[in-house]
């Protein structure tokens, strides 16, 4: 079985093909000619994954699956929220938003925070929604140089290193893409 998976992200591709089993091959938005950025104008995560899932299938034909996936923090009322890529600013870097994340939380004591996923399937025009989610803390400072994103501030519940600390694999079996992608996979089947 052959499917897109409608993301620009290269760290998130690697991250997804690692995480499927043989005979489901991952196509990159590359591997298909499409070079355009995809649209993601949604409030929700639901909406977004659907909106760039639909654009690959609509324009391209293929079957093919996209995410969306937000850091919520307790403290800050579930920011950055589904603008976690942008949190600091239109084009930032994963720097920018760990920053402004850190900052805003300097004297908070309150540190919880989830990171959830939602994963759009698209099959013969068929539409279905995957959801993972994975409880923690965002520390105090960055640590670690595995992963991207937030990972290097996001400690997961019941660890006591962070995201960017734990290799593919250990990230990948309890990490919110990897439980939603747990869900698709069990749903190819």
């Amino acid at each position: 079985m052959k499917l897109v998976f409608a993301t620009n992200n290269p760290n998130k591709l690697s991250e997804i093909q690692a995480l499927v089993p043989q005979g489901i091959e991952i196509l990159s938005l590359k591997e298909i000619n499409c070079n355009e950025e995809l649209p993601e104008t949604n409030p929700t995560l639901e909406g977004n994954a659907l909106q760039k899932a639909k654009y690959v299938y609509d324009n391209y034909g293929y079957n093919c699956f996209a995410d969306d996936t937000g850091l919520e923090i307790e403290a800050l009322n579930g920011e950055p929220g589904v603008y976690s890529a942008r949190y600091a600013g239109e084009d930032c870097k994963a720097e920018d938003n760990m920053q402004k994340v850190l900052t805003k939380l300097e004297n908070e004591e309150n540190r919880n925070a989830k990171f959830r996923t939602v994963i759009a399937l698209i099959i013969k025009g068929e539409e279905n929604l995957f959801e993972g989610e994975c409880n923690g803390k965002i520390t105090k400072t960055k640590s670690g140089a595995e992963g991207f994103g937030y990972d290097p501030i996001f400690t997961p519940e019941n660890y006591e290193i962070t995201f960017a600390e734990m290799s593919k694999q250990e990230k990948g079996a309890i990490s919110h893409r990897g439980r939603a992608v747990a869900k698709l996979v069990e749903f190819l089947k």
